[in-house]
């Protein structure tokens, strides 16, 4: 039996479509395994360098070098000491990685014209711009790790009245998304200033 050469081309795309989306899917989920690797190894130091930075706000010295905080944290909460915050970095990593991958598939399969003389060059923006629109969206997961990093730590900054002192991440969750907080710190040019009632005095 003869087929329609339109409908040859319309069942040729349709498998085209969907072996790029199974590509996407697979190269999606193999950058996601890597980069859930590279984040746990990398993680402790990224603890050690929040705390660094974070005992500024109390003029502290308890951590005065990546050796010594590395002592301090084994001696004061053991292997785990090393880890907090690490579960929300990697959850906004993967939602980062499926939602940046995902979107610009789909855009540039579905909204990007062939046609169109700058189809190529769009697409080729299409990920750098979905990466800035996905970040924002993602920015709560980082701000409640990087808290949770120096939580409850033994800083001044990490203990009240400066913060609260949170049992899980969840509840920074959800005490950040109470007052509001989630995005604070994610505009370039502005800046949210907590409720008054919320503030906590600062020496």
């Amino acid at each position: 039996q003869a087929f329609p050469l339109e409908d040859m081309e319309h069942v040729s795309n349709k498998d085209d479509v969907k072996t790029s989306l199974r590509k996407v899917v697979k190269e999606t989920s193999h950058e996601m395994m890597m980069q859930c690797v590279s984040r746990v190894v990398s993680h402790p130091l990224h603890v050690i360098s929040m705390r660094c930075m974070v005992q500024f706000v109390g003029r502290e010295v308890k951590y005065s070098g990546v050796f010594s905080a590395i002592g301090r944290i084994l001696k004061e909460e053991g292997i785990l000491g090393f880890f907090v915050g690490l579960v929300p970095h990697i959850l906004g990593d993967v939602i980062f990685l499926w939602c940046c991958n995902l979107l610009a598939h789909f855009i540039n399969t579905y909204a990007v014209d062939d046609n169109f003389s700058q189809a190529s060059v769009i697409r080729s923006y299409t990920k750098f711009v979905m990466g800035i629109a996905v970040s924002m969206l993602t920015y709560p997961f980082l701000l409640v790790g990087d808290l949770m990093a120096v939580n409850n730590c033994g800083l001044r900054a990490g203990l009240p009245p400066y913060a609260p002192a949170f049992t899980s991440w969840i509840h920074c969750w959800r005490y950040l998304s109470a007052q509001g907080q989630l995005f604070r710190g994610s505009s370039l040019l502005f800046r949210r200033a907590p409720m008054p009632a919320t503030c906590f005095p600062i020496d």
